[in-house]
Parts: C-alpha cells; sequence; structure tokens
C-alpha cells in the first residue's frame, strides 16, 4: 500500500480486494453469457476509468461478442443535464446489436444516462449498463443497472483501473484514497466528466 501512496495523498483502505474483485467479475460474465446466449452482443467500454473491467469482463464471457470503446469529456459542468463531449467515438456500427455499455463506477446517474439514450440512437436491438461500482447515495435520475459489481459508500476510490490525476490505476484492488488537506477531491478532470474519469459524479 505505501508504495502507491505520494507525500500528500495516501491509501486509506484497502475497500475491495483483488480476488473478490477476480470472483465478482466472474459471476457477471457468467450472467450475461447466459442473459445474451444467441445475441449479437457489443460491449461499449468508456474510457479510460474502465478498462481493466473491461479487459476482465470479456474474458469472463464466453459467448461470441465485440468490444468498443468511447472517450468523453465534459462541457463545463453537468450538475443540471450530464450532456458530454464524444471525444473518441465507435469504430463500428451498433445497429440491430445488442449493446451492453460497460462503466467502473455510476453516481449519479446522469452520464450513464446521457450515454445510454445516444446509442439507443444508433438503433441497437437493445442497451444495458453493466457497472462495476454502484455509488447509490449520490443517485439523482432513476438508472436500472441491470448488471452491477458492488455497491459502495459515498468515498472516492481509485484501482482498477480508476485513478486520481492518473496514478492508481494500476493497484489490483480497489482502495479508499484519502486526500491530506482536502475534504474531498474535485470531481472534474481537465477531459473526463466525472471524478477524474473514475468517481461519475457530475
Amino acid at each position: 500500500m505505501k508504495n502507491f501512496s505520494t507525500n500528500e495523498n495516501e491509501l486509506k483502505q484497502v475497500l475491495i480486494p483483488q480476488n473478490r474483485l477476480q470472483e465478482r467479475v466472474s459471476e457477471l460474465g457468467l450472467q450475461i453469457s447466459q442473459d445474451f446466449a444467441g445475441k449479437n452482443l457489443t460491449i461499449v467500454a468508456i474510457l479510460k476509468g474502465s478498462f481493466v473491467f473491461a479487459a476482465d469482463l470479456l474474458r469472463a464471457i464466453t459467448v461470441p461478442c465485440s468490444i468498443d470503446f468511447m472517450s468523453i469529456s465534459s462541457y463545463g459542468t453537468q450538475t443540471s443535464s450530464g450532456v458530454v463531449r464524444i471525444t473518441k467515438d465507435l469504430d463500428e456500427s451498433i445497429a440491430a446489436r445488442h449493446v451492453l455499455l460497460v462503466e467502473d463506477i455510476i453516481d449519479t446517474g446522469l452520464t450513464a444516462n446521457y450515454l445510454t439514450h445516444a446509442l439507443r440512437q444508433r438503433n441497437p436491438a437493445s442497451v444495458d449498463i453493466c457497472a462495476l461500482l454502484d455509488k447509490s447515495a449520490r443517485r439523482i435520475i432513476d438508472l436500472p443497472i441491470p448488471y452491477r459489481g458492488f455497491e459502495i459508500p459515498d468515498v472516492f476510490v481509485v484501482g482498477y483501473g480508476m485513478d486520481y490525476q492518473q496514478q492508481y490505476r494500476n493497484l489490483p484492488n480497489i482502495s479508499i484514497l484519502r486526500l491530506n488537506g482536502c475534504s474531498k477531491p474535485q470531481q472534474h478532470a481537465a477531459n473526463d466528466p466525472d471524478q477524474n474519469d473514475s468517481q461519475k459524479s457530475p
């Protein structure tokens, strides 16, 4: 743990250990494989925070599927709408395909809700959400999440692809980050609408 800390910040505690992450991802992969058997499945992973989760999830899915990526940034503040700008769009058409939007963490639900509506404009067969972490205490909009890894409290987490100022993504677990001299981190990164593209807090 100390190797990942800086002079200013420190990892307070491990929230979800590596072995439990892998167990839950395997469970999600099995559920998704059963639900999408015989269907044309495309996984759409939102960069950058979900890339580790999406890679492990893809390996846990046993039915044929493809994967594509989107990257987004905010228009200043999203407090009222959750509207974002797509900075990296899909490479392939999702028309007539069943789409699984893969997010690292969802809290207010505004950004994920906007993205699902945007994807539905492209005539897919369906759009569903798979989120590794659900910070439901911050939910603003009622958003169905049929594939959910863990529900977590309202804390700032890093690791397993999620960052603070582009650090800590390589942690094998999910840990709570304590920022010394700051009660709570800024929720918006320069190029991502959510907590340094990890905490989904517009």
